[in-house]
């Protein structure tokens, strides 16, 4: 039974790791065990394998493993001005994705834009969780022309886990991206259907990839989110909680594959 909770070129290396990481299947791919996510609450403690995800706001997750915190479209607010994430991760297509001034005591912004004229890439091995980066066109201001590597889909790959976040997504992947982006086990998927992309071309990218765990974000008056519910309901499960986080495992993963709809909130 699923279980819900409640309440960029290249970047150096800056972090040995400290701790060995469980290796994912991300892209060497393996079957899911069964189903079973444990719950618990932000900050509390975590098993080795495991991995909280809260819905923070708009496309900003706060994903937590291993001791290390990281936070996905990264705007400069998360709610507890206390807490200083390990790693943020940032688009530019809108101002709602991104920040000119992160805290400076984050020691890891990753900006998913080109940089100089080059791409974004990232690589960074924390120990406990690795963050990476597979790039994507986006369209210019106002829908005009195209923006070469404009986007970043980040993959985080922790307890085992391969968890990714569409960012402000485009286009259609490639098979050279799906290939690059691997075997999700979880995935962020932007459901505006404007914004990003269409709804039918967003719901084939979902199948495309094949995730066990599907977390809508992106939506606004949830009219496009129901019409995205309503249209992958025939091949996945969609349970919806009144919260914003979830915890999962490797051997927790459902196995019919499932859109969990959390509700945002900013960390305590």
């Amino acid at each position: 039974m699923l279980r819900l909770l409640g309440p960029l070129a290249a970047l150096l290396a800056l972090a040995l790791p400290a701790h060995a990481r469980i290796p994912s299947h991300c892209i060497a791919l393996a079957d899911a065990g069964p189903e079973r996510v444990m719950t618990a609450a932000f900050g509390d403690p975590l098993a080795e394998d495991a991995v909280r995800i809260r819905y923070l706001d708009h496309a900003s997750f706060a994903i937590e493993a291993g001791g290390l915190l990281a936070v996905t479209d990264y705007t400069g607010w998360i709610g507890n001005p206390d807490v200083v994430p390990d790693v943020v991760t940032m688009n530019n297509a809108h101002s709602s994705h991104w920040t000119d001034n992160p805290d400076p005591r984050i020691p890891n912004v990753l900006r998913g834009w080109p940089q100089e004229g080059q791409p974004a890439w990232y690589e960074l091995d924390l120990g406990e969780m690795l963050v990476r980066n597979v790039t994507t066109d986006t369209r210019g201001p106002f829908g005009e022309g195209a923006r070469a590597d404009g986007n970043s889909i980040f993959i985080f790959e922790a307890g085992g886990l391969c968890i990714g976040h569409l960012g402000h997504l485009h286009q259609i992947p490639s098979p050279a991206q799906y290939a690059a982006i691997g075997r999700l086990d979880v995935v962020m998927v932007p459901v505006d259907g404007g914004y990003t992309m269409d709804l039918s071309s967003m719901m084939g990218v979902v199948k495309e990839l094949r995730a066990s765990m599907v977390i809508p974000m992106h939506w606004f008056s949830g009219a496009s989110l129901e019409t995205f519910l309503t249209g992958m309901s025939a091949e996945f499960e969609v349970v919806r909680s009144e919260g914003p986080e979830v915890e999962v495992t490797l051997q927790s993963l459902p196995d019919r594959p499932t859109i969990v709809v959390l509700r945002p909130a900013w960390l305590p």
